[in-house]
C-alpha cells in the first residue's frame, strides 16, 4: 500500500485530496491542527495533530507517522490561509504571520519529512501554491508573495534533492470553492484611502465561491503523485493555464494593467 502524508488535510482542497487518495487504496496521514481524531474512509485516513508554525510539532508528527509505516511515497504541503488588505495598512505582524504559516510552515514541514525521504532514496514532495504566485492579486499582496516564495523554494529544492531520488512539484490552483474564502483574515484598515479595495476583494471572493471544486484539484494532485515524470509546476484549471501561459508571453506592464482592470 502506498502512503501519502498531507498537511492541512482537514478541510477544503486538503480534505478532498486525502479522501481521494484513500478511496484509491492509499494509506493517508492527514496532519493538521484540527481534524477528526479517528480514522475515516475505511480506516485509510489517519489524523495526526500538527501545527506547521511549530518546528517541534512537525517533527513529532512525522515521528508518529513513522511509528505506523516505514515508507512514505508522497508528501503534500498544503497548510495555509489568506489575508487581504492594502499593503500600506497591513500590520507587520499580520504580514509576518501570513509568511510564517504559508511559507515558513512549508519549510518546517519539508525539513521534517526530508530525512525519511533521503533515507529511503525516493519520494515526491508536492506544494500547494497558487495562480496568485504568478498573477499577483491587488489587496492580497502578502498571500501572493507567500506563494511566490514557495515556487522559488520548490525549484531550488528540486535540484538539491535530485540525487536522492526525490522529485518536487508545485500545484497552483486558480479559484476554488472552499471554506478558505470565509476563513480569510480581511482587514478594512485604509479603505477610506484605497477606495477600490472593497470592490476588488468582493470580486475576488465571488470568483472563489463560483470557482472549481476541491475534487478537481484533488484529481490533479493524484495525477502529479502517480505520473511517471512529474513537471516542476502545474496550474489547476484550463482557463488558468491559458492565463499563466499568456503571462509568460505578454509584457509585464500589459498583464498588470489587465489585473488592474479586473479588480477595479
Amino acid at each position: 500500500m502506498q502512503t501519502l502524508v498531507i498537511s492541512g488535510g482537514s478541510s477544503g482542497i486538503g480534505k478532498a485530496t486525502a479522501s481521494l487518495f484513500a478511496e484509491r487504496g492509499w494509506r493517508v496521514f492527514e496532519l493538521s491542527r484540527h481534524g477528526a481524531k479517528e480514522s475515516n474512509v475505511e480506516g485509510k485516513v489517519i489524523h495526526i495533530t500538527c501545527d506547521v508554525c511549530d518546528e517541534a510539532s512537525c517533527r513529532k508528527a512525522m515521528e508518529e507517522v513513522l511509528k505506523q509505516t516505514d515508507h512514505v511515497d508522497v508528501v503534500i504541503s498544503n497548510a495555509g490561509y489568506g489575508i487581504s488588505g492594502p499593503v500600506e495598512f497591513t500590520t507587520i505582524e499580520a504580514a509576518q504571520h501570513q509568511m510564517d504559516v504559508n511559507f515558513m510552515g512549508a519549510v518546517r514541514f519539508t525539513q521534517a519529512v526530508l530525512p525519511q525521504l533521503r533515507a529511503q532514496r525516493s519520494g515526491r514532495i508536492i506544494y500547494t501554491s497558487s495562480v496568485a504566485a504568478i498573477l499577483a492579486v491587488p489587496y492580497q499582496a502578502f498571500y501572493s508573495a507567500s506563494k511566490a516564495a514557495i515556487n522559488a523554494m520548490a525549484l531550488a529544492l528540486a535540484n538539491e534533492v535530485k540525487s536522492f531520488g526525490i522529485q518536487v512539484s508545485v500545484m497552483m490552483p486558480g479559484d476554488v470553492s472552499t471554506g478558505f474564502t470565509d476563513a480569510r483574515a480581511k482587514s478594512t484598515a485604509g479603505e477610506e484611502v484605497y477606495t477600490g479595495a472593497n470592490k476588488a476583494i468582493t470580486t475576488m471572493e465571488h470568483d472563489e465561491r463560483t470557482g472549481m471544486s476541491p475534487r478537481q484539484m484533488a484529481e490533479l494532485f493524484y495525477h502529479i503523485a502517480t505520473c511517471p515524470n512529474p513537471r516542476p509546476q502545474y496550474v489547476g484549471g484550463f482557463s488558468y493555464r491559458v492565463l499563466c501561459f499568456l503571462e509568460r508571453l505578454l509584457p509585464k506592464r500589459f498583464v498588470n494593467w489587465i489585473e488592474f482592470k479586473v479588480y477595479s
